[in-house]
């Protein structure tokens, strides 16, 4: 009988494996969800490795399923054959009404998808998607602005 609870619990808990910093100041960001990735089995644990990378990541809705593009997930190293394709294309899963929702706002008001994170919630492997809108050159000065505040003020109270 073990006492103490097992270094990485399969029940719960979030893993964050990668995040896309530059989004949240390139876009605002409008609406946010959450989406499972159809994935091979050597993405999966070369994630688990922590090697993915979103810098220019996308998502794209074709034939109403939507697909996420240059999403940089490593080779396995320790795979002898049938390795994955670092920036294949992956099909997320989302409900139906979901996808609706999405084609909708990205047709009407132009507005595009980005993945925010990859992270595992609960063994499962997620992908944060959000519908953002572009920021002006004046916005991004703006948002330069406010966190070098932050950070002034972060530094008085220390």
């Amino acid at each position: 009988m073990r006492k103490t609870p097992p270094k990485t619990p399969s029940g719960g808990g979030i893993k964050l494996v990668a995040q896309n910093k530059k989004a949240r100041f390139e876009y605002f960001i409008v609406d946010e969800m959450e989406a499972g990735v159809v994935l091979k089995g050597t993405e999966v644990k070369s994630l688990r490795l922590g090697k993915a990378n979103l810098t220019d990541a996308y998502a794209r809705i074709k034939n109403a399923e939507v697909w996420v593009h240059n999403v940089h997930i490593s080779v396995y190293p320790f795979a002898y054959f049938d390795n994955h394709e670092p920036t294949r294309p992956r099909k997320l899963l989302l409900h139906a009404h979901e996808i609706r929702k999405l084609i909708g706002k990205t047709q009407k008001s132009g507005m595009t998808l980005v993945p925010l994170s990859i992270y595992f919630s609960r063994g499962k492997v997620k992908i944060k998607i959000a519908l953002v809108r572009g920021k002006k050159t004046v916005d991004k000065r703006e948002s330069i602005k406010k966190r070098d505040i932050m950070r002034d003020m972060e530094r008085e109270k220390k």
